[in-house]
């Protein structure tokens, strides 16, 4: 019987590995993005500091795992046996439910996971015994589940959207009146008195609040710390007030970059300290579960569990070990870094291509804070106005760095960020809570972006859909955590070993296709398939840059063409489906440089503006090009998927005629594309004459076959759909390389955007 025990403690070690794998990749976002959307340091610096942060929180975190043991259920109503079941079914679905999420590339809680995790399974388990007990009914579950501490921290998650928010916005406002957008250029004193407030608050909650659980912290420092804390706090803030102006005058540092490298090791702490429970904590305390039922003479089905209720500390080197794997995480995952791309979008202060669209509620919502706002603005002076809007007047500095590079949001907001989110989260460990990381940075980020206006009209109804999209992600999550872990302990306590086994086994097949299908995705994206904005200020140097555009239109539209013909012929549902996505992909990133249109004639300079009529010529044919090519895919994936009969033999072999004469065309433009000479399109334009007449001779044939022999509609229809689109996606291509013959010009130098490097 013990044995069975080893075996699901060994397991619970091995997910807890993968958890914290899973989970960090998860969480990155949480201590990172302020830092990387700032830009104000190397990601490397980013990396190594909050690896740093990572390792000091690992060892805080100590307290917190008791709300893996108790915090949610109360131990002493279950067995041993049970309590295992409970726990196994809970750290089984937390690897699969964050795995999931990661995969879709959505931030979401792993505390909200644990917590919800638990409680389903645990009123799954209760449930049973209930039902299993005549002198028991179901008013009774209260019993097992610690409500008291259940319902504290689901209402501290909850409220932490609000306050989080609520907060962020009030700290940026005011930091933004004091400092301006143009912070830079401001007095000393006001950027050292920031620092001073900034610094005083990460210590004072990081130091002294969240790190007084560590195990290294000696009993007399905290009584020392406790005893002290308004001294502590008025002589930090004058310390390093006086310390930031010193840096600032004699060593000439940009004090704000100082204050996010210590924000983002604060929060990495606060991460730490505060989330490790949601990846160890289960683990740990099943191993504790373990050691206090084997020194007992008990069977496992009769040994109540009191010792859970009893505080346990855990061992450091536990700790540590959890730390250090965290940090491997951090510094080798691919999927972290793809998480981190959400919240720095939503929280943008410059336009950007918005990832959400707008729906019912966030237009409403954006309606009603319209409305707010002018109310309130009736009811101030003209004068507090108007110096409002000075302080919040964007000083935007003309620069030559490229759209891509520049930093989402500037060094203020992005200190405002670190400061007020690991206080937040630091507070939280301090009173052994559980708070979502995730929910507390992601609220702070867009309040600060709200009171920074980076919410204009043209995005607010974007970003408002964004955030919730992705709290509903949370509360998804909620739900979907509490069904399953109560489905995973139901399995458990019927299957046995064997259940247990089957459920190991799935969960291990599901990570591994799902890291390789992530593999082989990244891979594929590296090599292909994406279209490049074009940022040159001259008709020629548009032309050489947007070559590899037609050449990858080309490739593709030739893959899309040829698939579409050689699944009707096979009826492969499954590789019409395929294709099908293929052009779709290729349509958004077309829309996608479309959109691009407007900051690309802003860069042009006066002499160059004809570059802008040849660029958004070019556009409007790519999209001609992949309109015809996604009419041809989407018919024929319709007449398969709809069962509709084969076309003929002699219409097949008609359509593969036509697909090699236009492979032959897209592979000789794709060459002179590639190698940029522009003068062998002349060959290509001098052919299409050749395919034309080919087209129009198959339409003929199929005129007199409908005419002369028994036909299906259906067929005939999407013959004569097929070879109209063909003709088309001709006229476009054509008008394309025309478009390119005309224009190019081997004499003339391409210009670049002013102040760019040419390469």
């Amino acid at each position: 019987m013990e044995h069975i025990y080893i075996y699901m403690l060994v397991a619970l070690a091995f997910l807890a590995i993968a958890d914290l794998i899973v989970g960090v990749s998860n969480d990155a976002v949480n201590f990172l993005n302020s830092a990387i959307g700032s830009k104000a340091v190397s990601f490397k610096t980013i990396m190594i500091v909050a690896s740093l942060g990572v390792a000091v929180g690992a060892l805080s975190s100590s307290g917190m795992m008791e709300v893996a043991r108790k915090g949610i259920f109360n131990p002493s109503e279950f067995m041993f046996d049970e309590i295992m079941i409970i726990f196994m079914a809970v750290m089984i679905t937390d690897i699969l439910l964050l795995d999931f999420f990661n995969t879709l590339g959505l931030p979401t809680s792993t505390t909200v996971s644990i917590v919800f995790e638990l409680l389903g399974a645990s009123v799954c388990i209760a449930s049973l015994k209930i039902a299993g007990d005549n002198q028991q009914n179901i008013l009774d579950l209260g019993n097992y589940i610690n409500n008291e501490k259940a319902i504290e921290i689901i209402l501290g998650i909850l409220l932490s959207v609000v306050v989080a928010f609520s907060i962020g916005a009030i700290i940026q406002y005011l930091s933004r009146l004091l400092l301006t957008f143009n912070f830079q250029n401001k007095p000393m004193v006001l950027g050292a008195i920031f620092s001073g407030f900034a610094n005083t608050s990460i210590l004072y909650f990081i130091l002294i609040k969240g790190v007084k659980n560590a195990a290294f912290m000696s009993s007399d420092f905290k009584t020392l710390i406790t005893d002290n804390n308004l001294a502590l706090i008025g002589i930090s803030f004058v310390v390093f007030t006086l310390i930031s102006m010193a840096l600032m005058q004699f060593f000439k540092l940009n004090i704000y970059k100082i204050i996010i490298v210590i924000g983002t090791f604060a929060l990495a702490v606060a991460f730490a300290g505060n989330d490790l429970v949601n990846f160890i904590g289960v683990p740990i305390a099943a191993y504790n579960s373990y050691e206090a039922w084997s020194v007992s003479s008990v069977l496992p089905t009769e040994y109540a569990m009191v010792a859970l209720s009893e505080p346990v500390a855990t061992k450091p080197f536990l700790l540590l070990l959890a730390g250090l794997i965290m940090v491997l995480t951090l510094w080798f995952s691919s999927k972290a870094r793809a998480v981190v791309k959400t919240s720095v979008d939503l929280s943008r202060q410059d336009d950007v291509k918005e990832r959400f669209e707008p729906n019912f509620l966030s237009r409403n919502i954006v309606r009603m804070t319209i409305a707010a706002s002018e109310s309130f603005n009736s009811f101030l002076p003209q004068s507090t106005k108007n110096y409002i809007e000075k302080q919040f007047a964007d000083h935007k500095v003309t620069t030559a760095i490229k759209p891509k590079d520049l930093p989402a949001f500037d060094l203020v907001r992005a200190s405002v960020n670190l400061m007020v989110a690991s206080v937040l989260i630091s507070i939280a460990t301090s009173m052994k809570l559980p708070l979502s990381t995730t929910y507390v940075t992601f609220m702070v980020a867009m309040g600060t972006s709200l009171a920074d206006r980076a919410w204009g009209a043209e995005s607010a109804v974007y970003r408002v859909a964004g955030v919730l999209n992705v709290i509903g992600g949370w509360f998804f999550t909620a739900l979907s955590a509490f069904i399953a872990a109560a489905i995973m302990a139901l399995i458990l306590y019927y299957g046995g070993a064997y259940a247990l086994t089957a459920l190991l086994i799935f969960a291990a097949v599901v990570l591994i296709k799902n890291y390789l299908t992530h593999k082989k995705q990244s891979r594929e994206q590296k090599i292909e398939d994406t279209l490049h904005k074009a940022e040159s200020s001259s008709t020629q140097g548009v032309i050489l840059e947007s070559a590899g555009n037609i050449s990858n239109v080309v490739r593709r539209g030739n893959k899309i063409y040829s698939s579409a013909v050689n699944g009707l012929a096979t009826h492969n549902l499954k590789l019409l489906k395929k294709n099908k996505n293929q052009i779709e992909k290729l349509s958004n990133e077309i829309d996608d440089l479309k959109d691009n249109i407007y900051y690309f004639i802003k860069n042009l300079e006066d002499p160059s503006v004809n570059a802008s009529n040849f660029y958004i010529s070019v556009l409007s044919l790519l999209q001609d090009m992949a309109q015809s090519l996604n009419y041809i895919s989407n018919a024929s994936f319709k007449h398969v998927n709809n069962n509709h009969n084969k076309l003929k033999f002699s219409q097949i072999k008609e359509l593969k005629e036509v697909d090699a004469v236009l492979e032959q065309i897209f592979t000789n433009t794709k060459q002179a594309f590639d190698s940029g000479s522009f003068e062998e399109i002349g060959k290509v334009l001098s052919e299409k004459h050749k395919l034309f007449d080919l087209v129009t001779e198959k339409i003929q044939r199929q005129v007199e076959r409908t005419r002369s022999e028994e036909s299906s509609p259906k067929n005939t229809t999407l013959y004569f759909s097929l070879l109209l689109e063909t003709k088309d996606l001709l006229k476009a291509t054509m008008s394309l390389l025309e478009e390119y013959y005309n224009a190019h010009d081997d004499s003339v130098q391409p210009a670049t955007v002013h102040g760019q490097e040419e390469e």
